[in-house]
């Protein structure tokens, strides 16, 4: 019987802390859109409690504020800058997520983040997640890296030359690339492609100084 109380006492808690987090998620959406001000004046604080939203264990819990979050973006743009690099991480630990919904909501709040957010620094924080992140993550982080360098090169070229090559020679490191899966090779070829859109022979230059598989590897691709 205790043993039986116990549980019962666990979901309950359980349950009071799920619907407390989901009630506490779109208490924000609605705060951004009646008080944006407010929020962009508090961003770091409300954050604090908002990001381990992003990453709960509840799957409801972490897709709903993920939603949120791809609507907050628009609503509060510039203004989410100071903890962009809390919420690539958190958007991006969910790539790889097995449940679909999970997913689809992690890709609408990565996609709002690159229409809203600072480019530069969203670029320095996916060329940062690129050690941590595996599989599908990896590739989803990377074909949004490249659709940031015609954007950033024009106004910032050594953050380009900085955070984007070292992804692109890290792919092209890898002498079993080639054979690699047909996915991982057309996002590696988006990047290489549009870095070159933007660098011309600038990237042959830098890629001298990179091992001879390296170049070789781009040479196939270009």
């Amino acid at each position: 019987v205790t043993s039986s109380c116990g549980r019962n006492r666990a979901f309950l808690l359980e349950a009071k802390e799920f619907k407390t987090w989901m009630e506490g998620v779109a208490l924000l959406l609605d705060l951004c859109k009646t008080s944006p001000q407010l929020v962009s004046t508090n961003t770091v604080q409300i954050f604090d409690y908002f990001v381990p939203r992003i990453c709960d264990t509840h799957k409801k819990v972490k897709q709903k504020a993920l939603d949120v979050l791809a609507e907050v973006a628009d609503i509060l743009k510039d203004g989410l800058n100071p903890v962009v690099s809390c919420l690539v991480e958190g958007i991006t630990n969910n790539l790889n997520s097995k449940d679909p919904g999970v997913y689809a909501a992690a890709v609408k709040a990565l996609e709002e983040s690159m229409a809203h957010l600072d480019k530069v620094s969203l670029m320095k924080e996916f060329s940062h997640r690129r050690s941590e992140l595996k599989g599908q993550a990896l590739l989803d982080v990377t074909e949004h890296l490249s659709a940031l360098v015609a954007w950033v090169y024009p106004r910032s070229p050594e953050v380009v030359q900085r955070y984007a090559l070292p992804v692109l020679w890290s792919f092209l490191g890898n002498k079993a690339l080639p054979v690699r899966s047909a996915n991982v090779r057309t996002v590696v070829t988006k990047l290489a492609c549009a870095l070159y859109k933007v660098m011309g022979a600038k990237l042959r230059k830098h890629a001298a100084s990179q091992p001879p598989h390296v170049r070789e590897n781009l040479s196939d691709i270009l």
